[in-house]
């Protein structure tokens, strides 16, 4: 079963500009059924509730945006995960992409 977090009602924006995500040898990861290289994009995601910093992970070609923008999510996917006695949540979009107009509220 795949979570997905809606974001419509949030404002996410752009914290640190989309870096290469690397395997433990330094290599650049790679979608596994598909090739196509990852990338990990830290953003801020604000609410009614307050803010979090989270990273989000794509594939294919780096998302085109910078610190400061406001951003669109195409298909949040929250995947938790368990390793080794520790745990958390990593997330993956299909697009991270620069929002226009105004900001949600």
């Amino acid at each position: 079963m795949k979570l997905y977090v809606d974001t419509t009602s949030k404002q996410v924006t752009a914290s640190k500009d989309p870096e290469p995500k690397y395997d433990q040898n330094g290599n650049q990861k790679s979608e596994k059924n598909t090739g196509r290289l990852m990338w990990s994009t830290q953003v801020f995601v604000l609410d009614d509730n307050g803010g979090d910093v989270i990273t989000i992970t794509t594939a294919g070609e780096k998302p085109s945006v910078k610190v400061g923008d406001f951003l669109a999510v195409e298909q949040l996917e929250a995947i938790p995960w368990a390793t080794n006695g520790r745990n958390g949540v990593a997330f993956r979009a299909v697009s991270l992409k620069p929002k226009t107009g105004s900001p949600a509220k």
